[in-house]
């Protein structure tokens, strides 16, 4: 298993403040077999000049306008040459230095490998888990009461992983880890925490549009009534979860 090459992929786009919490995670790894892609969309604040840095410890590096944030995914896909990729994006990190050590162990070789996220603030604190615990057993149909893996959690083997569909700008990775998933014959949940997730981000500032696209992908995936029966599970649930908790954190 020490043999699997894991490809992490790291998306960025003026993130100056937060990119080197997400490179230094990598890089600290204890398991060695990694490629480590950056893919930079011409940023102009200082995030270039960080990533420049660490030049000689990251295998590949584009920076190159984009048509957004999975035209930008698909590049470092394109580029990936690992048994694995994984998107860890700018301001995330991997939860400790042992991660992929583990992921790699407890996977055992499974299509799709998958863990836990904590969830942290600016300043790098843990406020908590996501609103969505990993299932213990995971297939396409797994997400139909919404993303209960977070995207960064997932590890999925480059043979299965097809490109971003660019019609989607904010929800599209659900897309993807369903098509993924529907072409994976085996998945394992590795019961750890193999990510920190800073809260926040693209979808949470457009939520609007974020939720018009779920609601799109899962019709597709699952069907018109089905996914009006499964909207209302879901309403249900983030009403019980208001009441018992207040402010909902994905």
């Amino acid at each position: 298993m020490n043999n699997l090459k894991i490809s992490i992929i790291t998306v960025v786009y003026n993130n100056v403040r937060d990119i080197a919490y997400t490179i230094e995670s990598v890089l600290c790894q204890t398991y060695t077999n990694i490629e480590y892609i950056i893919v930079d969309g011409a940023s102009t604040d200082g995030t270039l000049d960080v990533i420049t840095s660490y030049h000689d410890r990251i295998d590949i590096v584009i920076s190159e306008k984009d048509k957004g944030i999975y035209d930008a995914m698909n590049k470092g896909l394109a580029a990936a040459h690992g048994d694995y990729v994984l998107f860890l994006n700018s301001g995330d990190e991997l939860f400790d230095e042992n991660t992929i050590q583990n992921v790699v162990e407890e996977g055992k070789g499974a299509d799709i490998i998958y863990g836990d996220t904590k969830l942290v603030n600016e300043q790098r604190h843990i406020i908590g888990d996501r609103r969505h615990r990993a299932p213990v057993n995971f297939d396409w149909q797994s997400f139909r009461y919404g993303m209960n893996i977070c995207h960064q959690a997932i590890y999925v083997k480059r043979s299965i992983a097809e490109p971003y569909d660019l019609q989607y700008q904010l929800s599209g990775d659900i897309d993807w880890v369903i098509r993924a998933a529907k072409k994976a014959k085996s998945t394992k949940n590795v019961n750890i925490y193999v990510v920190k997730y800073l809260v926040g981000g693209l979808s949470k500032k457009r939520h609007h549009q974020s939720l018009k696209e779920r609601y799109r992908i899962f019709k597709k995936h699952y069907g018109t009534l089905p996914n009006i029966l499964n909207h209302f599970v879901i309403a249900v649930r983030l009403f019980k979860h208001r009441i018992l908790h207040g402010k909902i954190e994905e």
